[in-house]
């Protein structure tokens, strides 16, 4: 299919739900234990198989968390909230129904803000936001596992019951960047709360995307549902081709199917799993087996005679809030003065933020030349070798040995960058190690320096006295041919001097 430019007055609408698995050490309503990777079945309690007799009994953790997740995204937490049943046969919901929060969820009305580096350049700053409409307690489902070879399918129901807090965005967004930065603020967001680890690879963060166009000021369009996508760059590219594939079903005279789809990463196209012309009935009912979910706002708002390890308190959640990312952004660039697209890949990055303020505790230069070295030479090796902050073979205090040395006058720029190099290969050395076994160090002989110099000009005629004609742009050259002599362990400073004095 070939996708064609549509007229300028379609424009997209994207509304996103998030499915976040919340961190905890037990499922929803069981005991059971929640691990990844753990062996098909072995994490499955009576009721999570809903072997009939039993009985679910609500998580504190998932409800603190829920609650938490809430206040940082600036929500109204309902006192009062109800469980739900779902009703819908899938064979990997033992019980025919999931239970859910359909008519009063745990918090409503929130605001997620977000930014994207936008501009010509892309490094200007883009702030928005998106209303979050509600956050819900649910449980998981279990997994079934396709067998084509053997025609068979097979069911893990290690996953069934695991906590979930779905949260449902307002369609607020335009685009496919702008879902996927307000996704990755999300996942900080979570990380940094500990209400949910955010791994989109291991399912901990699943993202359903419903999209259509429409031109303003008309009727939303007839809307798509992609399910289930894996990545905040998967949701940019699929979100951003299904605008493109529904302008272009609209420019050809057809009509946009209300269906759901899935996203293709290897080819970059959604495809169509289900039409959902005729609405699904999930015969909501109310969840009989567990009273109404409450929460108080203070301690003293509680029932008397109520242990406390039975109640979630608002005051006591609010307290424990962390520092979320926009503060973090925002105090990195009024403390150390860098600009603000530096912060956002500070905090974007895990424990790259961490990283760089242990340089600049350990180390006399600026914390503007620090984020020059963090950025540039540290994750250019990284994302080179494609590995994490925390597998970085050069540790926070060896950079700032080597920032030291320069600031000392004991190294020049050019040699600290080779010294990184250096280290990066033989992480078990220290940078004065590798200056003192190569002879790195500054030569401080100035008379040296002189000779050197001295010899340079007297064998460039020409570029002397291009220098002399004003063409100073040539004096680089010569101070290149220098540090080529002393092997780049001449001040440039005093060369720049030295070849200036001689060349005037």
């Amino acid at each position: 299919m070939t996708l064609i430019s549509a007229p300028q007055e379609l424009v997209g609408v994207v509304g996103l739900e998030i499915h976040a698995q919340i961190h905890s050490n037990t499922k929803l309503f069981s005991g059971s234990r929640v691990g990844f990777q753990a062996p098909p079945n072995s994490l499955v309690s009576f009721f999570d198989a809903s072997l009939p007799g039993t009985l679910p009994v609500l998580n504190r953790r998932c409800v603190e968390a829920a609650v938490m997740t809430g206040l940082a995204l600036n929500c109204t937490i309902n006192r009062k909230s109800l469980f739900d049943r779902k009703h819908y046969f899938y064979a990997d919901l033992p019980a025919g129904y999931q239970i859910t929060q359909q008519r009063l969820p745990i918090a409503v009305d929130g605001t997620l803000t977000y930014s994207h580096l936008g501009g010509r350049k892309r490094n200007e700053v883009v702030t928005k936001s998106v209303r979050i409409k509600q956050i819900q307690l649910e449980q998981d489902s279990g997994k079934s596992l396709h067998n084509d070879y053997r025609n068979q399918t097979l069911i893990d129901l290690n996953r069934a019951g695991v906590g979930l807090m779905e949260l449902v965005m307002e369609p607020d967004m335009s685009c496919g960047e702008e879902a996927a930065a307000a996704v990755r603020e999300m996942q900080l967001i979570l990380q940094a709360l500990g209400t949910c680890q955010g791994n989109m690879a291991e399912g901990q963060l699943r993202v359903d995307a419903n999209v259509s166009i429409h031109r303003p000021g008309d009727h939303w369009g007839i809307r798509t549902e992609v399910k289930n996508i894996n990545s905040a760059r998967n949701l940019a590219r699929a979100i951003d081709y299904e605008i493109q594939r529904q302008m272009f079903v609209l420019e050809s005279g057809g009509t946009v199917q209300n269906e759901t789809r899935s996203f293709d990463g290897k080819t970059g196209h959604t495809i169509p799993m289900r039409d959902k012309e005729g609405l699904q009935d999930y015969r909501f009912m109310p969840e009989p087996n567990l009273p109404p979910l409450m929460v108080y706002e203070a301690c003293s708002t509680a029932p008397p005679g109520v242990a406390p390890s039975q109640v979630v308190v608002l005051e006591e959640v609010r307290e424990r809030l962390p520092e979320l990312p926009s503060v973090r952004r925002q105090r990195l660039v009024e403390t150390y003065g860098i600009l603000p697209e530096h912060s956002f890949t500070l905090v974007n990055e895990d424990g790259l933020m961490d990283y760089f303020e242990a340089v600049v505790r350990e180390t006399k230069a600026g914390p503007r030349k620090v984020i020059g070295w963090v950025m540039n030479e540290l994750q250019g090796l990284l994302h080179q070798q494609n590995l994490s902050v925390s597998q970085s073979p050069i540790s926070p205090q060896a950079l700032a040995q080597i920032l030291n040395l320069q600031e000392n006058g004991q190294i020049s720029s050019s040699i600290a960058k080779q010294v990184f190099q250096e280290l990066w290969k033989t992480p078990g050395k220290t940078a004065q190690q590798i200056v003192k076994e190569q002879d790195l160090g500054m030569v401080n002989d100035s008379t040296e320096i002189y000779r050197i110099c001295q010899k340079v000009v007297d064998s460039h005629p020409d570029q002397v006295q291009a220098i002399r004609s004003g063409n100073k742009k040539v004096l680089n050259k010569l101070m290149g041919l220098v540090q080529k002599e002393t092997k780049g362990r001449a001040d440039p400073v005093l060369v720049r001097a030295i070849l200036e004095q001689k060349t005037s």
